[in-house]
C-alpha cells in the first residue's frame, strides 16, 4: 500500500516549506511525547531501575537491526556521532605504506579527516575518487570509476550509500563484490540514506555501517548508531566503560572488574549509552520509520517530486538521472550565470528551507512534504531566473 501524506503528525507551520531533512529532521508527535515523558521521568530518580539502563537501549538496537535487515542486534551499538563510530573503525585498522584508502570526492568532513589521519600515520595513500567531468550518465560513470579503482592495494573503501550533497546513488552491491575480491574493508556512512532508502546487511554485508541519528532516523542531535561486522569482533574500542563489559547488568558486582567485553560489536558502545531521555525518543522514531518502510518512503518522495524534477530540467537545471540518484535527497545544478543570491533571498522570504552544498542546491524531502511544497520552490527558482 502506498504511503499518504503524513503532514498531520508533524508541527511544521503551514507557511513553512521544509525541504531540509538532510540537515535536521523535524520531530513528529510520538517523538515529542516520548521526549516529554522522559524529561518528566527525570523528576523521579527513585523510580530508575536496572531495566531503565538496559531495556530502552536494547529495544533501540533491536529496532535498528530490523531496519537494516540484520538478525543480530549484538552487532548494533549506540554512539554519539558518526565521527565516534569511524574512530572505532580506524582504531582497528593497520596499513602498509603501499595500501590505499578510497573515498568519494567531497565527502562530508568527518569522512575525510579520519582517513587522512590514518593514511598519514602509516605513510599510506588516501585516494579520492572524483566524478567524471560530464553531466551525461554521471552517476553510472562515477560508479565505474570507483569500481575500477579498487585493486590489490585497496585496504579500505569508505563512502556513503548516496553522496551527501547531490544524492548520487552508489552501487554498493557491486562495490561490496569488488572489495571482497581484494579482501578490502567496506565502511558505509548511512547518515543520508538509512531510514529513507532500503539497506540490507544480509545483501550488502558491510564491515561497518554508521549513521547519524538526527536526520532520516528522526532522533535528537547528538545521537548516532553503528553496525560492526565480524572483522571488528575482537577489536579495541576507543574508550573503556562499565556498560560494555560482561555482567554490567549486575550493579552490586560492578567492582568485580571484568576483562571481557560483551559479545561482538557491543565493546564499541559509548559510555552512558543508556541515554535515558534520548533513547526513548529514538525508539519512538524508529518504530514509525519501520512502519512507514524505506521503500515506501522512496516511492512517496519520487511521486511527490516527479513534476518538479521534470520542470527544473526543462528550465535548464541539472538533476542526476532518476535511476542513478536517491529520491528523498538530490542536488540541483543551475545554468551558468544563474543568480544564486537572488534565489536565496527569495527562498528566505517565502520561508522555503533547502541547503546549498558545493555547486548544488540540495533538496531533501519526506512524507510530510507535498507537491504544493515543490510548486513554491519552483516559483522561487523561476523568480531568480528573471
Amino acid at each position: 500500500m502506498k504511503l499518504k501524506s503524513q503532514k498531520a503528525i508533524f508541527k511544521i507551520p503551514k507557511d513553512v516549506v521544509y525541504l531540509n531533512t538532510a540537515s535536521f529532521s523535524p520531530a513528529f508527535n510520538a517523538i515529542e511525547e516520548a521526549g516529554i515523558q522522559a524529561v518528566l521521568d527525570k523528576n523521579r530518580p527513585d523510580l530508575i531501575t536496572v531495566d531503565s539502563f538496559f531495556k530502552p537501549i536494547n529495544e533501540l538496537r533491536s529496532l535498528f537491526a530490523e531496519l537494516i535487515e540484520s538478525d543480530d542486534m549484538d552487532r548494533v551499538v549506540n554512539i554519539p556521532s558518526v565521527s565516534y563510530g569511524l574512530a572505532n573503525v580506524a582504531n582497528n585498522v593497520c596499513l602498509k605504506s603501499t595500501d590505499e584508502i578510497l573515498i568519494i570526492d567531497e565527502q562530508f568532513p568527518s569522512n575525510y579527516y579520519i582517513w587522512k589521519k590514518l593514511t598519514d600515520q602509516y605513510g599510506a595513500r588516501l585516494k579520492i575518487i572524483e566524478p567524471p567531468k560530464t553531466k551525461s550518465n554521471k552517476g553510472k560513470k562515477w560508479n565505474k570509476i570507483l569500481l575500477d579503482s579498487i585493486n590489490e592495494n585497496t585496504a579500505l573503501v569508505a563512502m556513503g550509500h548516496v553522496h551527501w550533497s547531490n544524492g548520487t546513488l552508489f552501487d554498493l552491491k557491486e562495490i561490496r563484490r569488488k572489495t571482497q575480491e581484494f579482501n578490502s574493508l567496506l565502511i558505509i556512512d548511512g547518515s543520508q540514506s538509512v531510514g529513507a532508502l532500503p539497506f540490507s546487511v544480509k545483501e550488502l554485508a558491510p564491515d561497518a555501517l554508521i549513521a547519524a541519528g538526527y536526520k532520516w532516523l528522526f532522533g535528537p542531535y547528538g545521537s548516532a548508531i553503528a553496525y560492526y561486522g565480524p572483522y571488528f569482533d575482537n577489536g579495541n574500542p576507543i574508550e573503556e566503560n562499565w556498560i560494555n563489559r560482561v555482567n554490567s547488568e549486575r550493579f552490586s558486582e560492578l567492582t568485580t572488574y571484568q576483562s571481557e567485553y560483551k559479545p561482538k560489536a557491543q565493546r564499541y558502545s559509548v559510555g552512558e549509552s543508556s541515554s535515558l531521555i534520548y533513547n526513548q525518543m529514538r525508539v519512538a522514531a524508529l518504530q514509525q520509520v519501520i512502519e512507514w518502510q524505506p521503500q515506501r518512503i522512496q516511492e512517496y518522495c519520487r511521486e511527490t517530486t516527479a513534476t518538479f524534477v521534470n520542470q527544473m530540467r526543462a528550465l535548464g537545471c541539472h538533476i542526476e538521472q532518476d535511476d542513478c540518484r536517491s529520491h528523498h535527497m538530490f542536488g540541483v545544478g543551475f545554468p551558468e550565470n544563474f543568480d544564486i543570491e537572488k534565489l536565496k533571498i527569495k527562498l528566505e522570504k517565502e520561508k522555503v528551507n533547502v541547503s546549498f552544498r558545493g555547486a548544488f542546491m540540495r533538496v531533501s524531502c519526506h512524507v510530510f512534504n507535498t507537491k504544493e511544497d515543490f510548486e513554491v520552490l519552483l516559483e522561487c527558482v523561476k523568480y531568480a531566473m528573471q
